[in-house]
């Protein structure tokens, strides 16, 4: 046993998803200090809790594995349904949490054009991205 532990110190690993978490406590604490623990990466993670369809895709409201995912939930909320620049765009998912490389941003956006969800105007390097049509409003939603 280690001279910065207490005489009775307690050490747990804990791993959920992709947290790894290592605590120390006395061994009277060890619960507490647990869900302690668990409450707070818990806190930290985004819960799917319900999904909706945006353009004949399933898009999870609440957590996001892409980009695009994002994206089209914007544009279901209407955001789109006013020209945005691309630094808007990506400023706008930084706003909400999501820090997506510019790049990445810019083909997700591409994409959406190419599929009719989007449409872009302007020149090169100065494109502005408008919702080419209003999103199906959902069962339950005036």
């Amino acid at each position: 046993m280690s001279s910065d532990q207490p005489p009775s110190a307690v050490t747990v690993k804990l791993k959920r998803g992709a947290w790894e978490i290592e605590i120390t406590s006395p061994a009277d604490k060890v619960q507490q200090a647990v869900e302690s623990v668990i409450a707070g990466m818990a806190s930290k993670e985004h819960v799917a809790i319900s999904s909706s369809e945006v353009g004949g895709e399933e898009v999870d409201e609440k957590r996001f594995e892409t980009c695009r995912g994002l994206l089209q939930v914007m544009w279901k909320e209407g955001w789109f349904s006013s020209q945005r620049s691309l630094s808007e765009v990506h400023e706008e998912m930084a706003r909400r949490g999501y820090h997506y490389d510019r790049t990445a941003v810019s083909h997700a956006l591409v994409d959406l054009v190419r599929e009719g969800t989007l449409f872009r105007d302007g020149t090169m390097r100065n494109y502005r991205y408008v919702q080419k049509y209003p999103s199906k409003p959902q069962a339950g939603e005036a």
